[in-house]
């Protein structure tokens, strides 16, 4: 299956946008799924999301790093193991930003069989996570 994309614009210069949406510390405060993020080194973070009723650990390291344009991540243990990327545009003249995020999944061992069910539940839940990532660089929030 296609890893899942969207593309939206935030009122905010590149910077900006990519200091939050870059700094896992700060995914609780736009991805409404995140119950906590541990920075266990430069490179790799745990984190703690909720998901069908249950908690559940991801371990991440961080693949990509490159303000204010480009970022991305990807699990590295686990039955269901995240790939996410970002990229950020200026938009006139750098007042404002393109973000296209990109998210995708591999399934290991059992993990394959609730893939499906994972993607469904990854796309809605980005779309609205999204919007919270413009609502709160926008001061809407």
């Amino acid at each position: 299956m296609a890893p899942q994309s969207s593309t939206i614009e935030i009122d905010r210069p590149p910077g900006e946008v990519f200091a939050v949406a870059a700094d896992p510390t700060r995914f609780r405060e736009w991805q409404p799924d995140v119950i906590r993020v541990d920075m266990l080194d430069a490179e790799r973070f745990a984190t703690v999301r909720r998901f069908v009723g249950a908690q559940h650990t991801t371990l991440q390291r961080i693949t990509a790093n490159e303000p204010p344009r480009f970022f991305a991540a990807e699990g590295v243990d686990g039955m269901i193991r995240p790939h996410a990327m970002f990229t950020i545009e200026p938009l006139d003249g750098g007042a404002r930003s393109r973000v296209t995020f990109t998210l995708d999944f591999e399934g290991v061992g059992a993990g394959a069989a609730i893939l499906p069910l994972v993607r469904r539940t990854a796309a809605k839940r980005a779309a609205v996570s999204y919007q919270h990532l413009k609502a709160l660089l926008e001061g809407t929030a």
